[in-house]
């Protein structure tokens, strides 16, 4: 996790209740995964508006463990194209 905290997206000049309990929004390249700082592709809210960001990897690594504990799971693993050899 980065530096031991969690990072959101929420607007601080905004009031708690204009701002929406599940944002949308495309993970970019300056998103990097919490565990080795790679491009995140998956963004997992946890209870308490807290998140994490995950790469494909380590994505399928924890993603049963994720599944029983998230509010919301935005995968965008669909963006990845393969490599051609």
């Amino acid at each position: 996790m980065s530096g031991g905290k969690f990072w959101t997206r929420r607007e601080e000049s905004a009031p708690a209740e204009a701002v929406p309990a599940s944002p949308r929004w495309r993970l970019t390249v300056v998103d990097r995964c919490d565990r080795c700082g790679a491009q995140a592709y998956v963004r997992v809210l946890l209870p308490g508006r807290r998140e994490l960001l995950f790469c494909a990897h380590h994505n399928r690594q924890h993603a049963a463990a994720l599944a029983k504990i998230a509010v919301e799971i935005q995968d965008e693993t669909p963006r990845l194209v393969p490599v051609a050899a």
